[in-house]
């Protein structure tokens, strides 16, 4: 098993949002700039954790994407562990995707369709970033 928590802002900026452009009369799909450097925070982040070894077996990913809360909600006593679910954009299929192509490159596993199973979260909390928990099956 493989747990670690990233401290940041998730980007909200996601893998879905490839643009195209028409180049000799054929489509072209391209990364624009906010992609880029989305995918580069994430997979700098994430590449501080791969393992020593490809995990070459299924797996199970379990995500928590957590978001600053914009203000304070109205509680007597401030607990650390407060939370708000995230009912806004991006979705949590969109987020996913770009985390297991970092996830991929930096060496968690041959190939991110051996993930079988996945829990995806987001929030809104005191603490932004984003918790990953890899179980080998």
């Amino acid at each position: 098993m493989i747990e670690f928590f990233m401290p940041m802002i998730p980007p909200t900026i996601t893998h879905q949002e490839h643009k195209v452009m028409v180049r000799n009369g054929k489509p072209v799909f391209y990364d624009p700039p906010e992609l880029k450097a989305a995918r580069a925070k994430l997979t700098d982040a994430v590449g501080r954790f791969s393992p020593e070894y490809l995990i070459r077996g299924p797996v199970q990913l379990i995500t928590k994407w957590i978001w600053p809360l914009e203000e304070l909600p109205m509680i007597e006593k401030v607990d650390p562990n407060y939370f708000e679910w995230k009912t806004t954009k991006p979705d949590t299929d969109n987020l996913i995707k770009m985390l297991k192509d970092c996830m991929t490159k930096t060496g968690f596993w041959l190939d991110d369709c051996q993930v079988v199973s996945e829990v995806t979260e987001k929030m809104l909390s005191f603490t932004p970033g984003i918790y990953v928990k890899v179980v080998e099956l």
